[in-house]
């Protein structure tokens, strides 16, 4: 979807000289250069931006929050991705990745009461959140509209496409 040019107060005054591009509401971007000239760019569909998209572990690390019930913790998370997704990976690369979806607002967190067998820490858990869905739900649309029309391929019946 494209966004047309929209008529919006300019970003604040910058100093001559001062070379800056300031985001703004309705997804227009202010481009201020050398000479002080402001250019409006409409953003073409700003969720389509590579920063936004899911990386393959950060799917995995959603998936596995929203498989164990909608919430849980580090030490689940990972032994859904060991035990379902069969992907090896360390706790702290988890929390990683829980931090950083947290960040983009995917994922909230919480902390839970401490116990006795944690040495007295609280447990940190996280759930999905509605943006995260989103996020998946896009994800997963991307993925199936490239697969389309490759069955025969993946199936083993053609070494290459068009072959």
């Amino acid at each position: 979807m494209r966004l047309g040019l929209c008529h919006v107060t300019p970003p604040p005054a910058i100093p001559l000289g001062v070379a800056v591009t300031v985001a703004r509401p309705a997804h227009i971007i202010y481009n201020v250069n050398i000479n002080n000239v402001i250019k409006e760019t409409a953003v073409t569909d700003p969720a389509s931006s590579t920063k936004d998209r899911l990386g393959e572990f950060e799917q995995l690390a959603l998936l596995s929050v929203l498989q164990l019930g909608g919430e849980a913790y580090g030490g689940q998370i990972l032994e859904q991705l060991e035990g379902r997704a069969e992907r090896s990976a360390s706790l702290s690369s988890v929390y990683i990745t829980l931090t950083r979806l947290e960040k983009k607002g995917l994922v909230s967190s919480r902390m839970g009461d401490p116990t006795e067998e944690r040495g007295g820490k609280a447990k940190r858990f996280f759930r999905v959140e509605p943006a995260g869905i989103e996020a998946l739900q896009e994800s997963r649309d991307r993925l199936l509209r490239m697969w389309t029309g490759l069955e025969e391929v993946l199936d083993g019946g053609l070494a290459t496409r068009g072959a």
